[in-house]
């Protein structure tokens, strides 16, 4: 298991919060990318916009692309205009779910298509 991978499942249970930045206080999908990853976080996004290609030209300035391997961030389009990121682990994802107000570990493929893959290590 990499270091990404590690990170991710270890925040597993830790609560969801809007723009959350830490594991203290709780993590978004942005914020458990850059706990996990440990690289700062983008900013000036707007998920809900579902602007693709500006989401990957900002995820590009902090990873390089990569592919579906464990340890990878995923970007995902989780409904009408509403882009999402989680890290792959071995046996599936780990994602801030809103819906279960947590970090929450997911088997298998992802429920939702995805738009790309950058590397979560090096």
């Amino acid at each position: 298991m990499n270091r990404v991978e590690a990170a991710a499942r270890a925040l597993v249970g830790v609560r969801f919060r809007l723009h959350g930045r830490g594991a203290t206080h709780g993590l978004d999908c942005v914020g458990l990318v850059a706990a996990a990853t440990g690289r700062a976080a983008p900013t000036g996004y707007g998920w809900r916009s579902g602007d693709e290609a500006r989401v990957a030209a900002l995820l590009d300035t902090v990873f390089a692309r990569g592919a579906d391997e464990p340890g990878a961030v995923l970007l995902l389009r989780a409904g009408p205009g509403q882009l999402h990121l989680a890290i792959r682990v071995s046996d599936g994802i780990v994602h801030a779910d809103a819906g279960l107000r947590r970090v929450a570990w997911r088997p298998g493929a992802p429920p939702w298509p995805v738009l790309g893959y950058w590397k979560g290590e090096g």
